[in-house]
């Protein structure tokens, strides 16, 4: 993708999802193959793969497959016989974490580097794009300087999530799931210890937070940012989220392709990254999906507002708030600016007095009546008995989070997606030849043997030639112009100009196909790793990773915290977010002092879940919090029983 191109880079849990992901605006699609596409529930045939990407490439979009687990020894060569698989049914790009994979025998496929892999600092990217990755996912924690600092050290394509939920830890670097459960967030199966509630204690014992979820973040959301991204040098805009529904991955791609547009309107030395313009048929409105309210985290720098601590459930949109509570009812006043209309099915929620997340499913909603400003008031019946709901009252705040009238309407089609053509009629010898001409500046004709007629009535002639040839509704295009170059207006049926008006179409789609060409696999430079060391930090699984990086330059390194090497307190989780400075416990804010790293040092916190107990060390100097804790014995016991059993043991060697 050249620099100046801005593509849309949207999720897909199937192949359903990902074709409207397409039609609905994206420049490319992200979707995990049959196996390790690290996310255990999305996980795709190779042939679905194949439909899709028949589809996107229709409109010039591309489809990338993730891959980017890290790999046992015993599975390495199933992922690279995957890998070929993938690039028959023409992927564009793969998207890796393991290293290990570069030292396979692979298709001639771009390579694009996972969030996983963590980049943070112009080094980082710099090696990834030595060694062969084309496209590199930056870390979501990057500020806009960071962000500038890695383009100028760097020509591959930079890639930046702007939606969806955020991970806590730095992308890679949390292995708090493995030790609790000994599912691996870096082979997709992260448990989510980060939604829990936790206590929060200081070294003295006290509770400084009660049942807090504060490891949950607000959803990523940076439609205000957009401009200054591309500026600071993102080329590709991601869209998180594939085990998200259709109903998401349409409004959210939309809602993103409208802004974009908008951009490249005013700024006419940027380009789309694939063919053809949206319509809609509803108006895109992000905060209609689920979110736990949204934040842009820090890329415009630190702020305390970034924590979904209340509860990690989607609180939905404030409508109104509670009248009266009756056997079986609830009568609640919603907003008249807003006009908020209540559906059968809608979901709604409140939060109890103390402040946990309480839904309720409307069973039947009726209106009873309006009342001044425009306010309206409605009967509702929920599904569940009254008496269950906690706390539910009159003068309650009542959000929807679910708006059945929405979910009806993105359910239906609700996007066209189309390329401009020019059409041109000409006279032949034998009779007429249509060309097309999109707009990308392919052509194709098409032919037809026709008598020439006079026609009795020239304006009713010309103006039937013209509306057959625009009939494009069921292809990808659609007219910009059509030119009748004609000696005069001939009288041809309808069932003649139709035929070569599909005959030229197919034509046109033909020369696309064929025009078409695959993303180029970047040459490996020789190139020295950063750091002459990697601890379990490194997520080094199988040999051939280890081979990698011993072959650029690593003298000591450690296997994956996954080979149970590192059976005591370890940082199970690395994250830019502080509890201390979101609590406004920061010793930075108390003695303000903010900003000066290195001057001041926070005491650790615990977090305690149950008989979970971690403890949080603050890196004040680097600005950063470690959950440190240790593996559970059992996990540890599971290993070695596992390990027995395996063709291949887990890589534990230390070089």
């Amino acid at each position: 993708m050249q620099n100046h191109q801005l593509e849309l880079l949207a999720p897909a849990r199937n192949a359903d999802i990902g074709i409207e992901a397409v039609n609905h605006g994206a420049d490319a699609v992200y979707i995990g193959g049959p196996s390790f596409g690290a996310r255990g529930g999305a996980d795709n045939p190779v042939a679905e793969i194949a439909r899709l990407a028949k589809h996107a490439h229709r409109f010039n979009a591309r489809i990338f497959a993730t891959l980017n687990t890290i790999l046992r020894d015993d599975e390495l060569e199933p992922a690279r016989k995957l890998v070929w698989q993938l690039y028959d049914a023409g992927v564009d790009a793969l998207i890796v974490q393991d290293m290990g994979l570069l030292e396979l025998d692979l298709p001639p496929i771009q390579l694009h580097a996972s969030t996983q892999t963590d980049i943070r600092t112009p080094e980082k990217a710099r090696f990834l794009e030595a060694v062969g990755l084309s496209q590199l996912v930056l870390a979501r924690e990057l500020t806009l300087e960071q962000i500038a600092a890695i383009r100028a050290a760097t020509g591959a394509t930079l890639e930046f999530f702007i939606h969806g939920a955020l991970c806590v830890a730095y992308s890679g670097q949390c292995y708090i799931s493995h030790a609790h459960t000994g599912r691996s967030a870096n082979r997709g199966d992260c448990s989510q210890a980060c939604r829990l509630p936790y206590q929060v204690a200081d070294t003295k014992g006290r509770i400084v937070a009660h049942d807090k979820h504060v490891l949950s973040l607000k959803d990523n959301n940076q439609s205000d940012n957009l401009a200054a991204l591309i500026d600071a040098g993102i080329r590709s805009f991601k869209i998180e989220g594939r085990y998200k529904d259709l109903g998401y991955v349409k409004n959210i791609t939309a809602h993103y392709r409208k802004l974009l547009d908008d951009i490249l309107e005013q700024r006419p030395e940027l380009a789309r990254a694939s063919s053809g313009q949206c319509s809609f048929t509803f108006s895109p409105d992000p905060d209609l999906n689920f979110n736990r309210g949204s934040t842009d985290y820090f890329v415009q720098g630190r702020k305390l507002d970034i924590g979904a601590f209340d509860s990690p459930k989607n609180p939905g949109q404030p409508i109104g708030h509670v009248l009266k509570v009756g056997p079986d009812w609830v009568e609640i006043e919603t907003d008249g600016a807003a006009n908020f209309a209540l559906n059968n099915g809608d979901g709604l929620c409140y939060y109890d007095l103390h402040k946990e997340l309480v839904g309720l499913a409307i069973n039947t909603a009726v209106s009873v009546g309006k009342l001044k400003g425009g306010k309206q008031r409605w009967r509702v019946q929920p599904n569940d008995p009254i008496a269950e709901l906690k706390d539910l009252r009159a003068g309650v705040e009542v959000n929807r989070n679910r708006d059945m009238s929405w979910q009806r309407t993105l359910d239906k089609k609700s996007s066209e997606r189309r390329i401009g053509v020019w059409l041109n009629l000409d006279e032949t010898a034998a009779g007429l030849a249509l060309t097309l001409t999109d707009e990308d500046g392919y052509s194709a004709r098409a032919e037809t043997v026709i008598a020439k007629e006079p026609a009795k009535d020239s304006e009713r002639a010309e103006a039937g030639l013209r509306e057959n040839l625009a009939k494009l509704g069921t292809t990808i295009f659609q007219p910009l112009d059509i030119s009748l170059n004609l000696a005069q207006p001939w009288f041809v049926p309808a069932s003649a100009i139709n035929a070569l008006r599909r005959e030229a179409v197919e034509a046109l789609e033909a020369a696309r196909r064929k025009a078409f060409e695959r993303l180029p696999r970047a040459m490996p430079k020789p190139a020295t790793y950063p750091e002459d060391s990697l601890s379990y930090l490194g997520n080094v699984f199988n040999s051939r990773a280890r081979d990698f990086y011993a072959r650029h330059g690593v003298k000591l390194i450690a296997a994956a915290y996954e080979s149970h090497e590192e059976e005591g307190e370890v940082s199970l989780m690395i994250t830019k977010h502080c509890v201390r400075y979101s609590l406004s416990l920061c010793p930075k804010q108390t003695i303000g002092v903010t900003g000066v790293h290195g001057t001041v040092k926070a005491e650790p916190l615990s977090l305690i879940n149950g008989s979970e107990k971690l403890t949080l060390r603050f890196d004040c100097k680097a600005c950063e919090m470690h959950v440190v804790g240790k593996m559970k014995r059992a996990i540890v016991n599971q290993h070695a029983q596992t390990a027995q059993t395996m063709p291949v043991k887990f890589y534990r060697t230390r070089t």
